[in-house]
């Protein structure tokens, strides 16, 4: 099974262990973990990546941004949005970031705000850079 195959797989957990062991991210899935996510940004910047499985753009945009994230876990945390299937999500990150809602799109978390977000193809993990 590819790897993109084993992150949407149904009823995925939430470490990254057991998600695949390779894995760069966290699954964002339950509505609790944003208070951990503004924890964490307290110590560190947290991204958030939405993405859109049935969506061409975003399957890219992802790979790309997969292919390129090469920051260790005590300098930034990487979350992943199944937009479809969590959509509340999505839209409490909209509303608790004050960022307009866009698929596939990273937002980056510090100090429980947001300070950064792109969205399509200007999504890239070299612009990261700026927060470690």
């Amino acid at each position: 099974m590819s790897f993109f195959k084993n992150i949407f797989k149904e009823n995925v957990n939430s470490s990254k262990e057991e998600v695949n062991e390779t894995a760069k991210f966290y699954t964002l899935d339950k509505i609790e973990q944003f208070d951990k996510i503004d924890e964490i940004s307290q110590t560190k910047p947290v991204v958030l990546f939405k993405h859109s499985t049935r969506c061409s753009i975003s399957r890219m945009a992802l790979k790309q941004f997969d292919a390129e994230f090469n920051y260790p876990e005590e300098k930034i945390d990487w979350y992943l949005l199944d937009l479809l299937n969590h959509r509340d999500l999505s839209n409490e990150i909209a509303s608790r970031y004050n960022v307009v809602h866009q698929s596939p799109q990273i937002v980056v978390i510090r100090n429980g705000k947001a300070v950064f977000n792109e969205s399509h193809d200007s999504i890239s993990a070299e612009d990261l850079k700026q927060f470690t």
